[in-house]
């Protein structure tokens, strides 16, 4: 590749992610900050915004813990195991990622809803599962599945197998071998998973909107409190939870990547 290609390569590059990425991001926080301090403060003291970012948290924390035990067991199975089925299991993993999540928000409906198949399991329990968290947090796990998944299995693969067959030939179990062997060698690509299914969940609405009503202090997120706010014209307040929302994402990725590269200096120089 010529000098000069690989400069108009880097220009479209740059320009691509300026115009996708960094500009909208700069609009959105001058329209933040251009209504004034005030703003902030009258935004982060409403009680239906705390109560947004508190649900928002919770549902991100909950989903995380989900995603990271069932995605690392499943990219183990993917890539250790050898079954009828695999490339079948191995598609449906990419199903959310090919699948509308209104259509999410409408199976959790056809399931849980008044007059689905489980809803009178649950109600005679006491449970109450759509409009409430339950669902909330299902159809955010639902969507967020494939991250570890697709973040774990290439690293598993790249590694293969040798240190872990030479740690049972040395009498560690399968627990010892995972905890010990596997899960330190996996551990960056798990992190990234982590990152990026805390981001989605984070910034999910299709799906949730469906299922929760977006009953204001109840079950409405930051991102439907965002939709309720552009809909009734409180433009700052909106932008700027949407630019806190969008900063912590973009910390969380910083922050790994920062971890990555010391502890790879850290390696080169030992």
């Amino acid at each position: 590749m010529t000098r000069g290609a690989r400069w108009t390569m880097l220009g479209l590059a740059l320009a691509y992610v300026t115009v996708l990425l960094l500009a909208p991001l700069v609009g959105i926080l001058w329209t933040a900050v251009n209504g004034g301090f005030h703003v902030v403060t009258s935004t982060l003291s409403a009680p239906d915004v705390r109560h947004a970012y508190l649900l928002s948290g919770v549902i991100a924390v909950l989903t995380v813990l989900v995603t990271t035990v069932l995605g690392t067991v499943v990219a183990v199975v993917l890539t250790r195991d050898r079954f009828p089925g695999r490339r079948l299991l191995s598609a449906l993993v990419d199903m959310p990622l090919a699948i509308s999540p209104i259509i999410v928000g409408l199976m959790a409906v056809l399931l849980f809803g008044r007059g689905g198949w489980f809803e009178s399991f649950f109600a005679a329990r006491g449970v109450q599962v759509i409009f409430a968290l339950p669902s909330m947090v299902l159809v955010t796990i639902f969507i967020c599945i494939p991250f570890v998944v697709r973040e774990v299995a290439p690293v598993l693969e790249e590694l293969g197998t040798e240190e872990e067959d030479a740690a049972r030939t040395l009498g560690a179990s399968s627990r010892q071998t995972f905890l010990r062997v596997t899960l330190p060698n996996i551990r960056w690509g798990l992190l990234y998973g982590i990152a990026l299914s805390a981001a989605r969940a984070l910034g999910e609405i299709g799906a949730v909107l469906v299922v929760s009503g977006a009953i204001q202090g109840r079950t409405e997120t930051a991102t439907l409190y965002i939709l309720r706010a552009i809909e009734e014209r409180q433009d700052a307040s909106a932008y700027f939870v949407a630019l806190t929302l969008a900063a912590v994402s973009i910390l969380l990725l910083a922050g790994i990547e920062l971890l990555k590269r010391k502890r790879t200096k850290e390696m080169t120089t030992a």
